[in-house]
């Protein structure tokens, strides 16, 4: 037997086996800091959080250290190497030394004092699988202005919207929807017919056919938003803001696991606030953004992680206003939100980057309109649609919002919409 033998163990035939490649591979690391050793192996999973790895402070020609991207995650949190005194590639320790692109596999070898460590490979995986994407979407419930509604109406994959289909559950408005479990969606919360506060929801089959209603969990409130996080098909969802029953603004949130399970409300974090927009970003993230604070309009945002925790506010980008709408595009995590309003009504859209960074008002198209709701289809695209008029506008990839589309369906506001099914 041939190679370097390094905490081996016994085979079921009992003859000692040689470590592969001649490394000691070790746990997963998913710490923010960690000390490597040369002739080991390291996962790095930065699923939550960055990490800062540090280097042995004296190796020899020859040493050896592989560092994975685990979760394929680097290109949301890098890493950081830190020489710790000896060169990497022939710069000192001065130098900065980040890797954040996601899918990379480095390949550490030591050589001398001149040059330190050099990756004799720092690829990146070209065979990364796909997750499946949102082919269709749904539109649900809302309010005509004389009594809230529990009609939907599907989207297929190229954008089309369809009749009213009978509403099944409570009739209300000023609801939200997310999608979960990948191809399935749920709406929940609302105002009803009788204008009471509700927490019911209704879950959506991959088919886009909507359930009975589920008695509520958590606090009865309306004029919520949602948005689906967690992990590659981002198979999540998380309720959040609104107002109570009291009138008054809340930042409660209610996770909803993949089975479709509302949890009961977790603590608030960030500015109280309503009527504001939320839509999902990057790799398993999402974002609530704008809203009514009870004193006027915001354009304060908070990010939720891949693990639902809502953070603290981050100052707004764009117009301050609220009953807007937010959605997914593209390929790579963009989001857009858009329409509105702050008195009167706007068109203006705000693009969300794959990092969750909002940019300023790109001039809208359209009808100037608000309590409308949006959601992602055909995989990389978004439909805005419904609201105070009822008109429909098509997103493309790459963010760029058609001119009016008119309305099919009854004519309605303050409703919400979701993605669903990976058939198109």
């Amino acid at each position: 037997m041939s190679g370097l033998v390094k905490d081996n163990i016994f085979g079921s035939s009992g003859v000692v086996l040689e470590a592969a490649g001649g490394l000691s591979w070790q746990p997963v690391v998913t710490a923010s800091t960690v000390t490597v050793s040369a002739a080991k192996g390291y996962f790095i999973n930065t699923t939550s959080n960055a990490c800062t790895i540090t280097l042995p402070s004296s190796a020899e020609a020859g040493d050896q250290i592989i560092l994975i991207d685990y979760a394929r995650n680097w290109g949301t949190n890098a890493i950081t190497i830190d020489s710790n005194g000896l060169n990497f590639q022939g710069e000192d320790d001065s130098y900065t030394v980040d890797y954040d692109t996601a899918g990379q596999s480095l390949n550490l070898v030591y050589s001398d004092a001149t040059t330190g460590w050099t990756p004799s490979s720092d690829i990146v995986n070209a065979l990364e699988a796909l997750a499946p994407v949102t082919q269709k979407a749904i539109f649900g419930y809302g309010y005509t202005g004389s009594g809230a509604l529990s009609m939907s109406n599907l989207v297929n994959s190229s954008g089309v919207v369809a009749a009213d289909v009978s509403g099944v559950g409570t009739a209300r408005n000023q609801t939200a929807a997310a999608g979960f479990g990948g191809d399935k969606g749920i709406f929940g919360f609302g105002d009803n017919a009788s204008g009471s506060e509700v927490s019911i929801t209704n879950l959506v089959n991959n088919s886009g056919v909507i359930a009975a209603d589920v008695s509520g969990v958590g606090t009865v409130r309306k004029a919520i938003a949602a948005a689906s996080f967690g992990g590659a098909i981002a198979d999540k969802a998380i309720f959040a803001f609104g107002t109570v029953a009291n009138g008054s603004q809340t930042n409660l949130s209610n996770l909803v696991n993949n089975s479709g399970v509302v949890a009961s409300d977790a603590t608030g974090v960030g500015s109280t606030r309503s009527s504001l927009a939320a839509t999902g970003y990057g790799t398993g993230l999402a974002i609530f953004a704008y809203g009514n604070s009870g004193s006027g309009w915001v354009s304060m945002s908070n990010k939720v992680n891949i693990n639902g925790v809502v953070a603290t506010d981050v100052t707004g980008v764009g117009t301050a206003r609220g009953d807007n709408a937010g959605a997914r595009y593209g390929s790579s995590g963009q989001a857009l939100f858009g329409y509105g309003q702050f008195g009167d009504n706007t068109n203006v859209t705000n693009k969300v980057s794959n990092l969750g960074v909002i940019a300023s008002d790109t001039t809208g198209v359209g009808t100037a309109r608000a309590e409308l709701a949006a959601a992602r289809y055909g995989g990389d695209k978004a439909i805005f649609s419904f609201g105070s008029v009822h008109k429909t506008n098509l997103v493309n990839n790459v963010g760029t919002v058609a001119s009016d589309v008119n309305g099919v369906g009854t004519s309605r506001f303050a409703l919400g919409a979701c993605g669903f099914s990976y058939t198109a």
